[in-house]
């Protein structure tokens, strides 16, 4: 049985941890699209990259097997309940999110892509990418809050 949470809800410690450093990688998303503003893009590369692989390393280690074991065996035939519904939506919307960072750190950082790969309006796909992390930590903190929170978006 999971060790109990420290946030006072019905989360075991692993998912607590979890939140908290899904709310510090998103606030230093923030903090290094500040350093780009700054102009100081080499931090900004190493904090953006960092941040996309440690969220990658949670996604394999943690996220996805907790989908496997609690989401997935119960689809399609619940998918219409909101403990799914938030759920899958933070996946899908997840997955998406990584995927756009990893490919960021290709086409922005390195030299391995194509040419024809490689983009050009950083602002626009580096601001677009944020974005969208934001939207999938919002849905991870309602998974987190649905799913161990009593009495909360309860139908």
């Amino acid at each position: 049985m999971p060790q109990a949470g420290f946030l006072g809800t019905n989360a075991p410690w692993t998912a607590d941890v979890i939140l908290l450093l899904e709310l510090a990688l998103g606030t230093g998303l923030i903090a290094g699209a500040m350093l780009a503003r700054a102009g100081r893009y080499r931090l900004h590369a190493l904090c953006q990259s960092v941040i996309v692989l440690l969220n990658l390393a949670v996604i394999i280690l943690v996220m996805f097997p907790a989908f496997d074991r609690q989401v997935l065996p119960k689809l399609p035939g619940r998918v219409r309940r909101p403990y799914y519904v938030i759920a899958v939506t933070h996946g899908a919307l997840g997955s998406v999110a990584e995927i756009a960072g990893l490919y960021l750190l290709l086409a922005a950082g390195t030299k391995l892509l194509p040419e024809k790969w490689r983009i050009t309006n950083y602002k626009f796909w580096m601001r677009t990418t944020l974005l969208l992390w934001w939207l999938v930590l919002l849905f991870g903190l309602a998974t987190y809050v649905r799913w161990y929170v009593p009495n909360v978006f309860r139908t």
